[in-house]
C-alpha cells in the first residue's frame, strides 16, 4: 500500500474507532469519512465495504472486553456470583461502550468476526447459565435466549440513562439477579424463545438453516 493511502486508512480507522464507541454501529460511512477527512470514495477503495471497516476495527475490542468479561465470571469459585457478575459486567459494557452492545444485539449482522464474536459469547455465557444451574443458585427454567432477549430489551435504555449521570439500569440488573434466584421463582406464563426465533427478532430475517 502507498504511503498516502496508508495515512488514509489508519485515519479512517481512528475514525470509525472513535465514532462506533460514541455512537454505536449504525454510524454512517458519510460521517467516518468526513471525520477521517477523506473522501466517502477512498474509504470505499480501501475496505470496499461498511462491514469490512467495522469488522478491523470493533472486532479485536468486542472479542477482548467481551472475553474478558467471560473468563472473570467462570474463574469464580462463587458459580451465583459468576454469573451476576458476567451479567452486570455486560450490561455495564452496554451502557458505556455503544459498540459494544450493537454488537451483543447483532447490529451489524453482514460483519463476519463480530458474528463470531456474538456466537463466542452466546456460548461463554451458556456454559455461565449452566454452572449456576447446576449448582442450584439460577433458577432452572432460565435460558441463554432469555438472557440476550433481556440484553437486546437493556441496550438502548442502559446508553440512554449512563448518559443522564444517574445510571438506572443497575438498579434493573439488580431486580433481574434477584428474580433469578432458585428461590424466588415462579412457573412462567410461556416458552423460552428458540435461537431461531431470537436470530429472527434481532437481526430481521430467519436465521440460516
Amino acid at each position: 500500500m502507498r504511503a498516502d493511502a496508508q495515512r488514509n486508512a489508519d485515519k479512517l480507522r481512528t475514525a470509525a474507532t472513535a465514532l462506533c464507541r460514541e455512537r454505536g454501529l449504525q454510524v454512517s460511512l458519510k460521517e467516518i469519512a468526513r471525520h477521517a477527512g477523506v473522501s466517502h470514495g477512498t474509504l470505499y477503495n480501501l475496505f470496499g465495504t461498511r462491514e469490512a471497516l467495522i469488522d478491523e476495527v470493533i472486532g479485536d475490542i468486542a472479542a477482548k472486553r467481551l472475553g474478558d468479561a467471560a473468563r472473570r465470571a467462570q474463574a469464580c469459585d462463587d458459580a451465583w456470583e459468576g454469573f451476576a457478575g458476567y451479567v452486570t459486567e455486560v450490561c455495564e459494557l452496554q451502557a458505556t461502550d455503544p459498540a459494544l452492545g450493537d454488537v451483543l444485539t447483532r447490529r451489524c449482522p453482514q460483519a463476519v468476526r463480530l458474528m463470531a464474536v456474538c456466537d463466542n459469547t452466546a456460548a461463554a455465557a451458556a456454559s455461565i447459565i449452566d454452572r449456576a444451574r447446576s449448582a442450584g443458585t439460577l433458577r432452572p427454567d432460565f435460558t441463554t435466549e432469555d438472557l440476550i432477549f433481556f440484553l437486546a430489551s437493556n441496550a438502548a435504555l442502559a446508553r440512554a440513562a449512563e448518559s443522564t449521570g444517574a445510571p438506572g439500569w443497575r438498579r434493573s440488573v439488580a431486580f433481574l439477579l434477584d428474580g433469578l434466584r432458585t428461590a424466588a421463582a415462579h412457573p412462567l406464563p410461556t416458552a423460552p424463545l428458540k435461537p431461531a426465533q431470537l436470530h429472527h427478532m434481532l437481526v430481521g430475517e430467519p436465521a440460516a438453516s
